[in-house]
């Protein structure tokens, strides 16, 4: 069957997507924009996203979604994994940019951005602060365990969704001190405080332009210009933003002659650069600068 733009067909215990070229699971899960995904033994990866566990894998060309259904691939999947956009038409207009984006476009060819929950990307790039991936993962499934629902088991493994901002106002600083948070755990406990007080709904960040998105989200404890980027690219669909991190400075420097600036005029001279696009252009680089440890 044809749902929107694309080929979808019911298998057993899931759904599988007919012939997509630019969706390359690894890259997807293996480029700095989400931390719940992990690989298995068969090279498939399980994850936990809008309260549901997923398994996802590319047999032949085609994309297989298991431990779903029809349901929850339109209401959920369908935009989470940002099906709507067509990824080749990005990457035919990045490419000609210059030569380092059409090398980066052609290395990270599946990546897409995943359209993720904003409360979980505010926490889970407060604990991204200074810190490892494993030690990052390990912070949020710890979080999620502790303090966030059942979802079930899946291949012999308990998954847990990702806590409320309700849910998680139980953790004094002392709890998630003790979930390996490390310094973070105060600015963890701020911002859930903030949020519950003011009644924030984070839909609303969503809503609002670029910069005012940006800065409000900078008002939050542990955030600062990096973190907020990130947020707004990953989780609040500010596809302008750009996230300067140690890779990234390394593409600006190498790759674009941001040797002497700073991180702020870095930040603002690649979204000049690479205008309403800088976030796909940020992601392209990154994983490919990263994974084949170009630079400095």
């Amino acid at each position: 069957m044809i749902y929107k733009n694309i080929e979808i067909e019911e298998i057993e215990n899931g759904i599988k997507i007919i012939g997509q070229s630019n969706f390359e699971p690894s890259h997807i899960f293996d480029c700095g924009q989400c931390f719940r995904w992990m690989k298995e033994d068969d090279g498939s990866y399980t994850g936990v996203a809008m309260g549901k566990i997923l398994n996802i894998s590319k047999r032949d060309g085609d994309i297989i979604l298991l431990n779903t259904n029809l349901g929850d691939f339109e209401n959920i999947w369908y935009d989470y994994f940002d099906l709507g956009r067509d990824y080749g038409q990005m990457i035919d207009k990045l490419k000609v940019h210059d030569d380092n984006l059409l090398k980066a476009t052609e290395f990270g060819h599946g990546i897409r951005l995943l359209q993720q929950d904003g409360w979980e990307m505010l926490i889970s790039f407060i604990i991204s602060s200074n810190n490892r991936i494993p030690m990052i993962q390990r912070a949020i499934n710890n979080i999620s365990e502790n303090y966030g629902d059942c979802l079930g088991e899946y291949k012999g493994k308990t998954y847990y969704s990702f806590p409320s901002p309700a849910q998680l106002s139980k953790a004094s600083v002392e709890d998630l001190r003790n979930l390996k948070l490390g310094f973070r755990d105060k600015y963890v406990y701020e911002t859930t405080k903030a949020v519950l007080e003011s009644g924030l709904d984070m839909v609303d960040f969503i809503k609002m332009e670029a910069d005012i998105c940006h800065k409000e989200l900078m008002k939050f404890k542990g955030v600062g210009a990096k973190v907020a980027d990130c947020i707004a690219l990953f989780g609040m669909r500010k596809y302008d933003s750009f996230p300067v991190d140690v890779w990234v400075k390394r593409v600006m420097q190498e790759f674009y002659g941001a040797e002497d600036m700073s991180l702020v005029k870095m930040r603002a001279y690649g979204r000049d650069l690479f205008g309403e696009d800088a976030g796909f252009a940020q992601q392209y680089l990154f994983y490919y600068v990263r994974e084949l440890e170009i630079g400095k």
